[in-house]
């Protein structure tokens, strides 16, 4: 049988052998069985930045291993939730002790009853507490005959200290994963994360340039209240990430009702491949925000796009600390010209010659026309009406 201090070891020289989370809590409940704790269920609730979920539960059993369920925002306002020992610790920073076997427990949350229905006879649970002062949860069941031994409490009560320390620095990490997803873009935020932030690191890299704005949108600005106007941003713009996203391209800013996105391109055999799915995401896109909800026929939202291939210089632009990982070049300043022609040409969605070439008879010629910056007029490809 292991001794309880290899495990809280362990935990405090980071649990190095977990490469997950889930893993941390899977080793972790692994080791204390093998120090004779009757673990039967084991649950960890952290809390974390994000702009959809407002936390992640991991709950462990040792049939079915660690399972990992992310909780919206709104769970926040269920009876479950606010009647659970973890909004009680998260109130009093205390924990949480049930001897769900003694007649006289109280059943004073559900959880209790539910455990009890199910065969545990005892339930123990742990504030977390962070450097930061925040309050995580972790719950811990058995059952055994009885319930936890006192020297088996006391090994439960010893890793909880060392927890709380790895359970932060996962949750740090993955707070930074979150709001540079959210803020920059995943591909993005892991350049960022692997160090390269210094101020004038760029790159030259190939890619599909998509942007695209919002038609009419200084009439709307000025004709909306402020909140009816971020809301229809908020709408517009759910239409176009996700599909971007699952497409394999990557947002880089949004501008006021502008979005600039890119689809990298690996090799020149990538090229078509790549151009072709930024294709099929702009058709997806113009349906979803054909089919965003309006009073009227005339409050229809619309937009425009650009598409664009070239070579673009992807990394840090800025003064001082505050920078802005972004994308530069004469290929982004073509596709935001292009995007000012679409519209000229009242045309949804336009393309350069360079995009054009790769998804070969989806476009056809609509003329040369003068663009700012460019010497020479730039021949611009509207959607074939059979294909659109």
């Amino acid at each position: 049988m292991r001794d309880i201090k290899t495990v809280v070891d362990w935990l405090a020289d980071g649990a190095t052998s977990a490469a997950r989370s889930e893993d941390v809590l899977d080793q972790l409940c692994r080791g204390l069985l093998e120090c004779g704790l009757p673990l039967w269920r084991v649950a960890v609730f952290v809390n974390t930045l994000h702009p959809d979920i407002m936390g992640r539960s991991f709950v462990w059993q040792e049939q079915t291993g660690v399972k990992v369920t992310a909780a919206p925002f709104a769970m926040m306002q269920t009876a479950r939730y606010l009647d659970s020992p973890v909004v009680a610790i998260y109130a009093s920073r205390k924990p949480i002790r049930r001897h769900l076997a003694d007649r006289d427990c109280p059943d004073d949350f559900p959880i209790v009853r539910e455990l009890r229905a199910e065969g545990a006879t005892d339930y123990a649970a742990f504030p977390l507490v962070f450097f930061d002062g925040a309050v995580h949860v972790a719950t811990w069941t058995t059952q055994q005959p009885g319930g936890f031994t006192p020297k088996q409490f006391s090994d439960l009560e010893s890793v909880i200290a060392p927890l709380a320390r790895v359970a932060e620095i996962r949750a740090l990490r993955r707070t930074a994963e979150n709001l540079l997803d959210t803020y920059v873009g995943h591909q993005t935020g892991e350049k960022i994360l692997a160090g390269k932030i210094r101020r004038g690191y760029v790159e030259a890299i190939r890619a599909a340039i998509w942007l695209s704005d919002m038609r009419a949108f200084t009439t709307l600005s000025e004709r909306l209240p402020p909140q009816e106007l971020i809301d229809l941003l908020n709408r517009y713009f759910g239409a176009q990430v996700p599909a971007i996203l699952d497409h394999g391209g990557e947002v880089l800013k949004f501008m006021g009702d502008g979005l600039l996105a890119i689809f990298p391109i690996a090799d020149d055999a990538d090229a078509d491949a790549v151009c072709r799915r930024a294709l099929a995401c702009a058709r997806e896109v113009e349906t979803r925000i054909a089919e965003l909800p309006r009073k009227s026929e005339s409050e229809a939202t619309r937009f425009r796009l650009a598409l664009h291939a070239g070579e673009v210089m992807y990394g840090n632009i800025g003064g001082g600390n505050r920078l802005d990982f972004t994308c530069i070049g004469p290929a982004v300043n073509l596709a935001a010209r292009l995007e000012k022609v679409a519209s000229k040409l009242g045309e949804t969605i336009v393309a350069s010659a360079d995009f054009a070439a790769h998804v070969a008879n989806e476009f056809s010629r609509r003329g040369e026309f003068p663009v700012a910056g460019f010497a020479a007029p730039q021949i611009v490809f509207g959607l074939n009406s059979a294909t659109h």
